[in-house]
């Protein structure tokens, strides 16, 4: 009888242990303007649970979604939140870098991980990183950095930035002034948060009266209203537009419903477009079409991701999350199939990414899209890195 005891002990703790979820909280942005960015996270993560059979080892898996409101202080109590009261082992997603920043020492102090699916500050690549810390999206400078090539092989010569003025913004500048080989003519950051500026006219008339013959601009979120002042402003045959995080399947089919078409043959660069042939994108793409009826945009790709990554690293280390660390070990591995194809993790924990110039064009049903140009940048690393202490 004690015997059996002790079986019956055994397997009744180990089915409570098999019962017991890997709880994941996933702070995006689900109100305001911003919220159809938020949203398609929301429905990427939705689809790759489904993907994943809803378990990791044999966990259910549970998500639970915040609303940021685009506000850092309120990001900062839904962090609170969620690893205190809920107590989840991942905190998740963000959109924006200011927003990551509040919640940052909140999250890391806690026995929770931190993965951000988008928002990558440049001060989290460098001096704050840190080893529970990892992005699926790449630090802010990346996509920037990459575009600034692009600009390069284009021949452009004169360039205007206009970019909103918090961290991201700021960040984005940086990252494409540090490869543009031609002339920065004018910079202006354009004021942002819960009231941001709107109109444009008086920068888009600088730009006009610049000399420029490219304009760079992020205003995620505001991709349609951007478009259109630009459009207004006479600008599409007189300067080249590029754009980063701004001109995406979220809005695309917004523009081309109104007939905005002077975003067509403007260009961005990305480490991930819809047409990436992998399997895991085509199974991704097809299936998010499929269920959702439109193309998934470069934010749901990295917030699908992160469902087959923190899958692979539970299961490759054992299955248990609480082994904190054997799943940062298998979290910088990195060893599973990602939409954008393998990769590896700097020592900051960013990816070290292949990006491509992107153009914006109809496809062969005459949506609007993104598609590659043939551009490719092999495996470029964040300048950050050299400023972080973790060990590899």
């Amino acid at each position: 009888m004690a015997a059996l005891g002790a079986v019956l002990a055994t397997w009744m703790t180990s089915a409570a242990f098999a019962e017991e979820p890997i709880r994941i909280g996933f702070i995006t942005t689900l109100t305001t303007p911003a919220a159809a960015i938020g949203n398609d996270m929301v429905d990427a993560v939705k689809l790759a649970v489904d993907h994943a059979g809803g378990t990791i080892a044999g966990h259910p898996i549970e998500v639970i979604y915040e609303d940021d409101g685009l506000q850092p202080d309120l990001g900062r109590q839904k962090a609170e939140k969620l690893v205190r009261q809920e107590k989840v082992d991942v905190v998740a997603g963000f959109i924006w870098s200011n927003v990551l920043m509040a919640a940052r020492k909140t999250v890391i102090d806690s026995d929770a991980f931190l993965i951000s699916t988008n928002a990558g500050p440049s001060d989290m690549a460098g001096k704050l990183c840190n080893p529970d810390f990892f992005s699926l999206r790449g630090q802010n400078d990346m996509v920037p950095m990459a575009l600034g090539k692009v600009m390069n092989e284009q021949k452009r010569k004169k360039l205007y930035v206009l970019a909103p003025n918090y961290a991201a913004g700021i960040d984005m500048v940086k990252g494409v002034e540090r490869t543009f080989g031609g002339e920065v003519v004018g910079r202006d950051f354009t004021k942002w948060g819960d009231d941001p500026q709107l109109d444009f006219s008086a920068e888009l008339a600088k730009v006009a009266a610049s000399g420029a013959d490219a304009l760079f601009a992020f205003y995620p979120g505001r991709a349609a209203t951007f478009a259109r002042q630009f459009e207004q402003a006479g600008l599409k045959d007189k300067v080249k537009l590029y754009s980063v995080y701004t001109l995406n399947q979220i809005v695309l089919p917004q523009l081309q419903k109104a007939g905005v078409d002077v975003v067509l043959g403007s260009s961005t660069a990305d480490y991930w477009s819809p047409d990436i042939d992998t399997p895991a994108n085509r199974r991704f793409v097809e299936d998010f079409q499929k269920r959702y009826g439109r193309l998934p945009s470069n934010y749901a790709a990295a917030a699908y991701d992160l469902i087959p990554y923190l899958k692979a690293a539970v299961e490759q280390s054992g299955g248990d999350i609480k082994n904190r660390d054997a799943v940062r070990k298998a979290l910088i591995a990195a060893d599973y199939d990602s939409v954008r194809g393998r990769y590896e993790l700097a020592r900051n924990h960013f990816p070290i990414d292949n990006y491509r110039g992107l153009t914006i064009a109809a496809d062969a049903s005459g949506a609007w899209t993104l598609k590659s140009d043939g551009v490719e940048l092999k495996q470029l690393v964040d300048p950050y890195v050299d400023a972080c202490r973790n060990e590899k």
